[in-house]
């Protein structure tokens, strides 16, 4: 399915959906050059207190596999800095072009394979059982409505799933857990211009929507973020 592993671009012809491109739209060429300090240094850091060397980079790591699909890819950060196995086979989603094109040109020393695609829809039929790990870091929060709506995402993403495959990825939650004022700021100002859709999100509406479409789930609160791994898809 993806013997020829290529680094040519997709779109998968799939309509954006609820304003999905709002939180996509933010990552111009420009807002992607200050990505790594802002969101990964500053951010992290101070407002959402899960540093990124020390908690999420090593998480990305215990779940990557050699078959990855990596969705919402920012910068390509994590992989960049991941260590994989020699013939790895990565895959990155992304309705963002801007953010496809960033990512593909910091993994030259990849093969990898970029798709432009709106999550909140059904993924390609080619891709049925042909990861045996996607990662989704820092997507949830820039997704419209609450858990309820997100868990789309889930039930499309289990069927690209491999049998003994693992979804795993990080959140920030919203009003559910006590931010300090740099982050209630930053939560405001980005909720309301459609940057972030995560208000309402709770560590319980994640857990079951996780728990509806896979019956191993594990959630840890670091910080104000929520990281979570799903494993044995439910089909």
């Amino acid at each position: 399915m993806f013997a020829a592993l290529t680094s040519n671009d997709e779109k998968a012809g799939t309509p954006v959906t609820n304003n999905t491109d709002k939180g996509a739209a933010v990552y111009s060429p420009l807002t992607l050059k200050l990505y790594d300090a802002w969101v990964l240094g500053v951010s992290n850091r101070y407002a959402w207190k899960c540093k990124t060397r020390q908690v999420l980079l090593p998480f990305f790591q215990k779940n990557l596999s050699a078959r990855h699909l990596d969705i919402g890819v920012g910068t390509g950060y994590y992989l960049a800095k991941a260590r994989l196995e020699t013939g790895s086979r990565v895959t990155l989603m992304d309705l963002n072009a801007s953010s496809l094109s960033a990512a593909q040109g910091r993994l030259k020393h990849l093969a990898v394979h970029t798709v432009q695609h709106d999550v909140m829809t059904a993924l390609p039929s080619q891709f049925e059982g042909g990861f045996d790990s996607i990662s989704m870091f820092y997507l949830l929060h820039c997704l419209p409505g609450n858990f309820a709506d997100k868990g789309k995402t889930f039930a499309h993403l289990k069927s690209a799933l491999s049998k003994h495959g693992v979804l795993y990825g990080a959140t920030i939650l919203g009003e559910s857990v006590e931010h300090n004022g740099f982050g209630r700021t930053l939560m405001q100002l980005y909720n309301r211009k459609g940057i972030f859709g995560n208000q309402r999100d709770d560590l319980e509406g994640l857990r079951e929507q996780l728990q509806q479409h896979f019956a191993q789930v594990q959630i840890r609160l670091e910080g104000k973020v929520a990281l979570f791994e799903a494993r044995q898809p439910i089909v």
